[in-house]
């Protein structure tokens, strides 16, 4: 019969911390595993990056990739929930649907810089959309399906 008290860890299991500076006899006493003085022996050490006066790794690895002045906040909406709402008669399909449609449908939250639609499930109504971007799948999928898709700023910034 299990009691409580006769309740045990397996041994080996737990392993116990080892505490640091608390005297001489425990090994681990005077300086802490810290070493000497300086800036190392103390709290709030910034120089984990340091190589010795050599340049550091992360400086000589080269940069990759590019980091966008100002990013758009877009709302990301899959097509199937989208389709979801239009089953549930939250949106009406022969509409445009656009983002202040979608809050009062409440497929999403806010408006933020605009939607971006990605394609994803079943989407078999016909609805136009206007929308700030459009993945080729979901474009596609809008207009397979007999609807289509008004992109305004995409123009704008494919003129430029």
């Amino acid at each position: 019969m299990v009691r409580l008290n006769d309740l045990r860890d397996n041994p080996g299991s737990a392993k116990t911390r080892v505490r640091i500076g608390r005297g001489i006899g425990s090994g681990k006493g005077k300086t802490g595993g810290r070493g000497g003085k300086g800036q190392t022996a103390r709290s709030g050490v910034a120089i984990n990056g340091f190589e010795g006066g050599q340049m550091p790794l992360h400086m000589r690895m080269p940069k990759r990739g590019f980091n966008a002045w100002r990013p758009g906040k877009f709302n990301a909406v899959r097509l199937d929930r989208i389709q979801a709402a239009i089953d549930a008669g939250k949106l009406d399909a022969n509409a445009v649907i656009d983002a202040q449609a979608l809050v009062a449908a409440g497929v999403i939250r806010r408006v933020k810089d605009g939607v971006r639609l990605i394609a994803g499930g079943e989407f078999t109504g016909k609805a136009s959309f206007d929308v700030a971007h459009a993945s080729a799948g979901a474009k596609a999928a809008i207009e397979a399906a007999g609807g289509k898709v008004d992109m305004p700023e995409a123009e704008t910034t494919a003129d430029a």
